[in-house]
């Protein structure tokens, strides 16, 4: 008797408790098990954890490829500033000598570039307006005879 009395007691009390995880109910469906839940609360840290890694390997490789490429460009500024003329030649590079002037050089007395044009031989004949009206002897004349 004295249980019984207990229990009803105890009633209303236990009307009142909720279940201890009502957010992973086994009854609803997108139920997650609990062990499968701690895995990929783990996997979604360690990604982060790795994301953050790739991140600053990143940024450190990005900075020594950009002291690289400025190194580069240094020495290459003070190669070309080096090989200026008046400059004294890098690496003991011999500079021939340009006595002719090149194509700079006006070679013809008028200074004009024709005049060369004008000196050259020629291997075809020189032609003339109407030249070729005229019959030429060395070709064999072709006649129609009835």
């Amino acid at each position: 008797m004295k249980r019984l009395l207990i229990m009803a007691a105890m009633l209303p009390f236990a009307a009142l408790a909720q279940p201890l995880n009502t957010t992973n109910n086994p009854n609803l469906p997108d139920y997650k098990i609990p062990s499968q839940q701690r895995l990929q609360t783990q996997m979604k840290s360690q990604q982060v954890q790795q994301k953050g890694m790739l991140n600053q390997q990143l940024q450190t490789q990005t900075r020594v490829q950009q002291q690289q490429l400025q190194t580069q460009m240094n020495n290459d500024r003070q190669r070309i500033q080096q090989a200026q003329p008046g400059e004294r030649n890098p690496a003991g590079q011999q500079m021939l000598p340009n006595t002719n002037g090149g194509m700079l050089n006006q070679s013809g007395a008028s200074g004009n570039s024709d005049s060369l044009l004008n000196n050259q031989q020629h291997m075809l004949p020189q032609r003339q307006n109407g030249d070729m009206l005229n019959s030429n002897p060395n070709l064999p004349v072709k006649t129609n005879l009835p």
